[in-house]
């Protein structure tokens, strides 16, 4: 038995008329009759009813068909799934991250912009917003990879991540401001005006779980949504702000300085993907690539906290 007897005859049964299953497949009738007794007899059955005006089904044809056309799409789906990992991807691949996510240091744009040239096939999607609603457009099938902050929140299940980048949470304070000491307790920080991320961001969130949990409130005077304007607004005088980890003479050169926080505090910048869904070639293979130019980490927590 060969596919192209099964395709021959499922052809046939479709048109009901050798003549016209022969002309769709660019065959000879003869030869088309010739290969479908082939298939019977290796079967020992007749599979059609030739008698009548039209060419219908016997009863073991009408059995044997639906497998016969099962294994006619699972060809297919091979040959496509081998095609793609060949270099002929196609389609769609959604891709989100936060704010800031994409500078010199995390060079997603020079990732995108090699996948692209090796599978121009493919077009790619990029959108800008806050981690809660990736995390959101994730579970509902809306993007297939998103660079996200840990927000300490439990994540779906189905979500897993690896953890592209881990820096301390500080505060950033006016240069010349002699109010503060070599760092500041949480519950010192809550009594001024603060300069935060936005609602839904990795750090607002960790900030703000670190304060529920010690019975503060903390007083959030500005927001923004990337960590460059929240220094200025601090260099300015406007307040403290609270920021990823800034390395003391790039702080100096922007116009603050950084005070640890105590409790300590870390923010976690990570990779996230839906692995509960059979994602695209496409989305697999832009997903491999970021993980090995990024040097992401597995995170063993995945499922417990964002």
């Amino acid at each position: 038995m060969e596919l192209r007897q099964l395709r021959y005859f499922v052809t046939v049964v479709e048109e009901a008329n050798f003549t016209r299953a022969a002309a769709r497949l660019h065959l000879a009738q003869p030869g088309l009759s010739a290969q479908i007794r082939q298939l019977e007899r290796e079967l020992g059955q007749q599979l059609l009813d030739r008698s009548g005006r039209s060419v219908t089904l016997t009863p073991v044809g009408a059995a044997v068909l639906p497998f016969a056309r099962a294994a006619l799409e699972a060809t297919e789906r091979i040959t496509h799934t081998v095609d793609e990992f060949t270099g002929l991807l196609r389609g769609q691949v959604r891709v989100g991250l936060i704010s800031g996510a994409a500078g010199e240091a995390l060079d997603v744009a020079g990732v995108l912009a090699a996948f692209h040239q090796d599978h121009p096939q493919v077009r790619i999607s990029l959108t800008e917003d806050t981690s809660d609603r990736m995390i959101a457009a994730l579970g509902r099938g809306e993007l297939d990879i998103a660079m996200i902050g840990r927000t300490g929140a439990d994540l779906d299940p189905g979500v897993e991540t690896e953890t592209v980048l881990d820096t301390g949470i500080v505060a950033a304070v006016a240069r010349d401001d002699e109010r503060f000491g070599a760092e500041i307790g949480l519950d010192e920080l809550c009594r001024y005006p603060l300069i935060c991320l936005t609602p839904g961001t990795g750090l607002r969130g960790m900030f703000e779980r670190a304060c529920a949990a010690a019975g503060l409130t903390p007083d959030i005077a500005f927001e923004a949504a990337a960590p460059p304007l929240l220094i200025d607004l601090a260099a300015r005088g406007l307040g403290v702000a609270v920021i990823p980890e800034l390395p003391p003479d790039d702080a100096a050169a922007m116009g603050v300085r950084v005070l640890p926080l105590a409790p300590r505090l870390r923010g976690q910048l990570l990779l996230a993907w839906r692995a509960d869904r059979p994602g695209s070639p496409a989305a697999k293979v832009l997903l491999g690539q970021l993980r090995i130019a990024l040097g992401v980490r597995k995170d063993r927590a995945t499922a417990s906290k964002q």
